[in-house]
C-alpha cells in the first residue's frame, strides 16, 4: 500500500466534511440583513426583534452555539396536528419534524441534550426562572443558516407549536470553542488513523 493510498483518501474525506460544516459565505450582507428584518418584521407575534436585528448586524461570519433551556407546560392546550390530549413533548416534536432536516443540511446539530437534575443552585434577580426541564445546546453553522431555518414559513407555523409546549425558555447565543470544534477532533482522528496505517504499512515492507 502506497502512501497516497492512505493519505488521499483521508484528506478528501476530510476536505468534503469541512467544506460542508464550514460557512464559507461570511458575515451577513447588508441585503441579507435587510431581507431578514422584512421577513420578520411582518410576524407581530415575534419579540425582541431589535435583539434580533443586532444579533443579524454583529454577524462575524463564525458557528456559534445556542443554549437553550426548556420548561415544559403540564397540560398544553390543543393544537390542530397533534390533536387532543397532546404532550409538551408531542407538540416539540411536531416543531423539531421541521427543524431537524432544516438544521442537518446546514451542518447545524445537537451538542447536548438532557433533562435537568433539579432547581437552579444559584439565582439572583431571576424570580421565576429557579425551574427547568430540558438544557439543549445546538451548533450553528452560522447565522445565516439560523434566520434561513427561521424566514420559512413552514417554520412560523411550527414555532407555535414549541410556545404554546412550554411555559417558559430562554435561548442564549454562545462562541464555539476551538477545542470543541468538530472540524479540530475529526481532524486529530483522521491524522491518528492515518499515522497507525502508515506505521503498519512500514512494518510490513
Amino acid at each position: 500500500m502506497s502512501i497516497l493510498k492512505i493519505w488521499l483518501p483521508i484528506s478528501f474525506l476530510y476536505l468534503i466534511f469541512f467544506l460542508w460544516y464550514t460557512n464559507l459565505s461570511g458575515p451577513l450582507s447588508d441585503e441579507e440583513i435587510k431581507l431578514f428584518e422584512e421577513t420578520f418584521s411582518e410576524r407581530s407575534d415575534i419579540e425582541r426583534k431589535e435583539i434580533l436585528l443586532n444579533f443579524m448586524k454583529e454577524d462575524d461570519g463564525r458557528d456559534f452555539y445556542m443554549i437553550n433551556l426548556l420548561d415544559n407546560k403540564e397540560s398544553p392546550i390543543t393544537m390542530e396536528a397533534t390533536g387532543e390530549g397532546a404532550t409538551a413533548m408531542d407538540l416539540q416534536a411536531h416543531y423539531m419534524e421541521y427543524m431537524f432536516p432544516e438544521m442537518l443540511k446546514r451542518a447545524t446539530h445537537p451538542i447536548f441534550f438532557e433533562n435537568v437534575l433539579g432547581s437552579a443552585l444559584d439565582i439572583l434577580a431571576a424570580p421565576g426562572m429557579e425551574n427547568w426541564e430540558i438544557v439543549a445546546i445546538f451548533r450553528y453553522r452560522s447565522r445565516r443558516d439560523l434566520f434561513e431555518i427561521g424566514a420559512n414559513p413552514i417554520f412560523f407555523e411550527r414555532h407555535d407549536y414549541k410556545i404554546e409546549g412550554l411555559d417558559k425558555t430562554i435561548a442564549i447565543p454562545v462562541e464555539t470553542p476551538l477545542i470543541f470544534d468538530v472540524r479540530t477532533q475529526l481532524f486529530i482522528i483522521l491524522l491518528a488513523i492515518g499515522l497507525i496505517i502508515d506505521r503498519i504499512r512500514l512494518k510490513n515492507k
